[in-house]
């Protein structure tokens, strides 16, 4: 969420964090920086824009898995992201709210039969299959956003059948999700992580905007754009200045015959700011010979 001045046409009052602004939806990758930055409305529901910045990048990242949080979910957006090659794994907050579906009416599961409630409509599925991957290859090849489509699924109109056929191919999705979810310690420790890698991300970067309050003083979207985008910029500059530091600091301590593991290194984290100063003077010396950067971990 970030504040914006109330007289604007693009700030909304944002229920969730109880304040107008406009929210800077985005992706943090596994390295920890940030990726696919733009604004988005503050009263659609969130998840519709998950794949947006996964499908619609220019860059080498291509990434296939991409966590979220509770707004992250739900069946249309996982039976579109299952057909685009994507797989959905967000973190669940209530999650003794969710249905899990049962592939057969008679199918009779022991010990979790009340968990379940009505059976996936399978040849609903069979019947718009065709048009459901006529719908993804044409995300795929650009002619329209995963986002565009998403919001006309949310319409819930009856006459949408392609809505229903991708909600029960989600239903199928994310009830396998949600048995490995609850199944697996592991899966559930890595997306607790990954979403809280997000969360410590936000934090870096909302120190680092703190002119004008941390308010974007600009009342036009595209501008109100560029500084998000420069805002990350400048955080992912500052996290590879800080992940050099480590590395360095990590490979002279094992140079000096310290027992440095790569799980001691596990606890630390890129987005240190005791160190850098925000305030003061800044002198631009061109000349000044940069050192080499340390990107190899001798460890």
């Amino acid at each position: 969420m970030w504040d914006l001045y109330e007289d604007n046409l693009l700030s909304e009052y944002h229920l969730r964090y109880g304040r107008f602004g406009g929210i800077a939806y985005y992706h943090v990758s596994d390295t920890y920086i940030a990726l696919f930055s733009h604004f988005i409305p503050c009263g659609v529901y969130e998840a519709i824009y998950i794949l947006d910045g996964l499908l619609n990048n220019e860059s080498d990242f291509k990434p296939d898995t991409v966590y979220g949080d509770t707004q992250a979910q739900s069946t249309p957006v996982f039976g579109l992201a299952y057909l685009l090659g994507i797989k959905l794994m967000p973190r669940i907050r209530n999650i003794k709210d969710l249905n899990f579906y049962k592939p057969d009416r008679n199918m009779v599961l022991q010990h979790i039969q009340s968990l379940f409630h009505e059976p996936i409509q399978w040849d609903r599925i069979e019947k718009y299959y065709p048009d459901m991957l006529r719908t993804a290859m044409s995300i795929k090849a650009g002619k329209i956003t995963a986002s565009t489509i998403l919001r006309r699924f949310g319409t819930k109109n009856r006459k949408n059948k392609l809505y229903f056929a991708f909600r029960e191919l989600g239903r199928v999705v994310r009830t396998m999700f949600l048995l490995e979810y609850i199944t697996d310690l592991e899966l559930r420790k890595t997306i607790q992580a990954a979403t809280c890698k997000s969360e410590e991300f936000n934090e870096f970067a909302r120190w680092l905007f703190f002119a004008n309050g941390g308010k974007i003083a600009s009342n036009l979207k595209h501008e109100q754009g560029k500084i998000v985008k420069f805002n990350h910029l400048l955080a992912n500059l500052a996290i590879l200045y800080n992940v050099n530091a480590m590395t360095t600091a990590f490979n002279d301590l094992r140079a000096e015959g310290h027992d440095i593991r790569r799980d001691h290194m596990a606890k630390f984290s890129p987005y240190h700011t005791a160190h850098l100063g925000r305030l003061g003077s800044f002198e631009l010396d061109l000349d000044k010979e940069v050192k080499p950067m340390r990107v190899k971990l001798e460890i």
